[in-house]
């Protein structure tokens, strides 16, 4: 299919034809838009954003995340069950005790530039 082709299966008329196609070429494949949408459900819930930030500063265990979250174990044991399964924390053993850190420092680095943007004087 030619891109005047695939142009002419949009339902309005194309204003700038360049642009669509470029911003069509920058898009990511459906399968990834929905991988971020679970992404970003993960990150949209506050008590989840304050053990992410917490863990910010380095690996804590659950009881000590509890402690700095003012959160009941059991509550932070639940979370970093959801944020394991995204893949946005991490676990190591020392002994009996798991410590808990970030899974990459993207997740750092997201939490960082998103909360510069939201700091921005508008």
């Amino acid at each position: 299919m030619t891109s005047n082709q695939n142009m002419e299966l949009f339902p309005y008329e194309i204003q700038d034809a360049r642009a669509v196609q470029t911003a069509l070429a920058h898009m990511p494949c459906p399968a990834d838009i929905e991988a971020l949408a679970a992404f970003y459900k993960v990150m949209a819930d506050s008590t989840r954003l304050r053990l992410l930030t917490a863990l910010e500063s380095g690996p804590l265990c659950a009881t000590d995340l509890a402690n700095v979250a003012g959160m009941s174990r059991s509550a932070v044991s639940h979370q970093l069950k959801s944020l394991k399964q995204a893949h946005l924390v991490r676990s190591v053993k020392e002994g009996k005790t798991a410590l808990y850190s970030l899974d990459d420092d993207h997740i750092a680095s997201i939490l960082s530039v998103t909360c510069e943007h939201l700091r921005e004087e508008n």
